[in-house]
Parts: C-alpha cells; structure tokens; sequence
C-alpha cells in the first residue's frame, strides 16, 4: 500500500465520532505495537497500531482498539504517561486528558477491572495543552487561556503555578532537560522556566502573532519550532532568541507545529480545521517546499510515530496517516 500521490493519506482508521484529538505514545511501553490514543466528543478511545513499515510481515496497517473509556464531555488534548506498560502483569494504561469543562482527568487502567479517574481543579478558563513529566511521570504540566502554566502531582495538587502574559498554548518537557519546561503564550513569546526555582530562564520572541502552537525538538535540544499567523519559525536557541528560518505556509492560519521523533530536520504543521478541509504539510529544513502535502476532511490534532516518519491527524469518524521518505 504505496503513496500514489502527495495528497492520499497512507492509511485510514474508521472511528465512531468525530476525533477532536489524537496522540501516539511517544514512551516505549515494552511492546512492539505503538499505542494511539484519539479522543471524541464523549470519550476516549486507546487502541495499538503496527504498520508494514515496521514489519514485513503486516499489510498496510493493522489496528485494534484496547478500549474505550467514558468522558463525558468533548475531549480537547490528550496526554501520555511514560509509566504506561503493555509488559508489565498486569499492563498499565496512563494518560490524561483535557476537556472543555476546564478540568484535567487522569485515568490509570489495566484494561481489566482497574479503571480509575481523577479530576483535577483549579485552571479557570479553556486548558491548551498538557504533558507528563517525561523520565518518572510523576507530575504533569498545563497551560490555559487563563494566563497560568500550571504543575500537578498525581493526585491533583498544584505544585507549581507560574502567571503569563498571555494564554499559555504549547506546553513542553524534555527528557534530556527534566527540570525545564518550555511555554508557549498566544502573544509569540516562548519562555523556559526552571522547576527548581520556579523562574523564568530563557525567552524566545516570535514578533509576530497570533502564536498557536509550538514543540521542543526531542532530537536536538537547542531546536524549537512554532506556528505564528501563517507562518512556520524555527530557533536555535544556542544563536538567538529571534527565530532563524521562518517561512509562510498556511493561507488560512497555521495551527499546529509537531518536530518528529526520528528526523531533528522533519516536522508537521497544519492549517486552520476549515469548512471542509485542513491541510497537513511536512516539511524538511534541507528542502525550500513541503515535501508533503495531506488534506484531511476538518483535520483536527496532529501527532508523530515513535520510531518512525509518520504523522496522524484526526478527522470526521476517521484518523488519517501519512508516511514521509526520510
């Protein structure tokens, strides 16, 4: 199951709902499948893929949903636990997740009898973004469009609180710089904070807005990338704290910039979730144009494969992949 043509996705998964969100496990769970999670308007679904290329011996893709867990209300980010284990006896199942009512659940599973959830309280207006402690998974961080960044430990208590100027909109931890993270605020700066003395140590300034979305490349630390009105920006924080290449790629508004996993020079970005459709494009820094050009119908949600160049998007009832040649 080749690419015919730049815009055909590789592979299609049929959902039941419209997918607000989807993310693959960026953790190794001890298992040869990846683990994808999409949520809908009402609930979470967590299933494992395998793709032929990553083994011979599968045709096109294979996908089987582990299970759905009830939400309740429309799901708008999702966010993996490195604690979650498919080898371990019994498997556990982590993530958390964001919702339109302005609280975070964090739900623990062995895809048995244990399903449990917490609520976390205390954002006050609509949550952006979420993210574990990357290396021990025992606090997660948020930003919201109520000008905090905020860090929770795994019962819901607030261990730190930092104001911004702005909603915070990308919120991002690094393996390699676990006691940093990096936030991204609405009006185009990008700051760094110290957990040890809850202050500010580095910004980045976009000068342009508004900015909507933004990641740390986990393959180079000194790179970070980000959307801003219709363009992509990159720094290299080593040179300045203005970006080096920017260029305009979306007519209608970029709305989300994801670096891949495998490739410090690959990443995604995509344009506004339109009438109809929203454009997916990859883009190499050693090549002047994208290097691929995916439409999905009201695209929603953009995430990248663990160990290999391929990115997802969701849709209506559908999640679309798309494989890019390195």
């Amino acid at each position: 199951m080749k690419q015919d043509s730049t815009r055909n996705t590789s592979y299609t998964v049929d959902c039941e709902d419209y997918v607000h969100v989807v993310k693959f496990n960026p953790f190794d769970c001890g298992d040869s499948c990846s683990l994808i999670a999409y949520g809908g308007n009402n609930y979470v679904v967590v299933g494992t893929c395998r793709f032929q290329e990553e083994d011979a011996e599968v045709e096109g893709m294979q996908y089987k949903t582990l299970r759905t867990f009830h939400h309740g209300i429309r799901v708008d980010a999702i966010a993996w636990s490195p604690e979650t284990r498919l080898d371990a006896i019994p498997p556990q199942i982590r993530f958390c997740t964001a919702a339109s009512d302005r609280k975070l659940r964090l739900f623990t599973s062995d895809l048995q009898d244990k399903n449990e959830f917490k609520t976390f309280d205390g954002h006050s207006d609509y949550i952006n973004d979420l993210v574990f402690a990357p290396n021990e998974g025992q606090e997660i961080a948020s930003v919201s469009d109520d000008h905090t960044c905020r860090v929770w430990d795994l019962e819901g208590n607030e261990k730190a609180h930092f104001v911004l100027r702005s909603a915070g909109m990308s919120v991002c931890w690094h393996p390699e710089e676990a006691f940093k993270l990096m936030v991204a605020e609405k009006n185009g700066t990008i700051r760094f904070y110290d957990l040890i003395t809850q202050q500010a140590i580095l910004s980045l300034e976009c000068e342009q807005t508004p900015l909507m979305s933004a990641d740390w490349c986990l393959k180079n630390t000194f790179k970070i990338g980000a959307v801003a009105g219709s363009d992509w920006l990159i720094w290299d924080i080593t040179r300045s704290s203005y970006p080096q290449d920017k260029r305009p790629v979306h007519v209608d508004r970029a709305r989300l910039f994801r670096w891949s996993r495998v490739n410090e020079n690959l990443f995604a970005t995509t344009g506004y979730p339109g009438k109809t459709t929203t454009q997916l494009l990859v883009h190499h820094l050693g090549h002047p144009q994208p290097i691929l050009t995916g439409t999905a119908a009201v695209g929603s949600g953009l995430t990248w494969h663990r160990t290999l160049p391929l990115c997802a998007v969701g849709g209506d009832h559908k999640i679309f992949f798309w494989v890019t040649e390195m």
